[in-house]
Formats: structure tokens, sequence, C-alpha cells
């Protein structure tokens, strides 16, 4: 069965379904676990963004570091009350896509399994928005579980 287990957590509604079943699957196998959060920092890459003051954008990137470590935090607290130890991932990137930055951080950890949600966008909203899970899929070198929305 599975020994190292990365679950893919993001603020969305799917989290608490993705990271149950991460959870689940770990408890099961006796697997290790590891959170992992990537912060999306493409935005902030252009520097002269005209929208956004020199002195905010540093103060913006702080903030999302700050929301992500307090959301991996109850990530591992959740899985400590379900009985299963776990690690964070903190990653973050001005260049690379989400997809990227997962795919790279399972394969350093040497993940067996990368569990990630579909949040099931069709349509014009996956074509302007981009899929993780869709680029996952192709880009992730470890087997990968994805977990549908309801």
């Amino acid at each position: 069965m599975y020994k190292r287990i990365m679950v893919a957590v993001d603020e969305s509604f799917m989290t608490n379904k993705v990271l149950t079943t991460a959870i689940d699957l770990a408890k099961a196998s006796g697997a290790q676990l590891a959170i992992c959060h990537a912060v999306d920092e493409t935005i902030f890459a252009h520097r002269q963004m005209e929208m956004m003051l020199p002195n905010s954008v540093g103060k913006a990137e702080y903030k999302m570091r700050l929301g992500a470590q307090g959301f991996l935090g109850k990530a591992v607290e959740t899985a400590r009350a379900a009985g299963v130890e776990a690690e964070t991932k903190l990653i973050e990137s001005e260049e690379k896509h989400v997809s990227d930055m997962l795919a790279s951080a399972a394969a350093e950890w040497k993940a067996d399994l990368l569990v990630a949600g579909s949040h099931g966008s069709r349509g014009m909203e996956r074509f302007f928005v981009g899929s993780v899970a869709e680029r996952l899929v192709r880009k992730a070198e470890t087997s990968l579980l994805l977990v549908r929305s309801e």
C-alpha cells in the first residue's frame, strides 16, 4: 500500500473532503502524511503592477503566507485529531503554475500518492482559469488520486 501520501489543499469548499480522504488513506495504510499548500505568487511576478503600490506587494505576499500557515496548522490539527501525524509543506513561486509546484513537491518528498481535489469546472470557466487537477494528471510523476466535488 502507500507509505508516503501528500495531500494538496487550498481554502476551497473541497478541502475538507480532500483532506479527510487523505487522512483515511494514511490511517488505513499506516502512511506518512504531508499536507501541502501552494501559494500562487504569479500575480506578483510583475512588480510594476499598476493597481498596487510597490510596498503593498510585499504586504500582500506576507498576508498570503501568514494565512496559508494558519490554514495548514488547522489541517494538521484535523489529521492529529483523527490519529494521524502529519507534516506541512508551504510552497510558493512567482514563476511556476500551482500544478508544477505540487508535482515538484511530491517528487522531492518522494510521495507515492498525491491526493488533490477536482472542482469539476467546465466550459469557459475552465478555459480561463485552467485546471490544476488537469495539469497534475499530465505532470505528476507519482500516482494521483483526484477527489471530485459532490
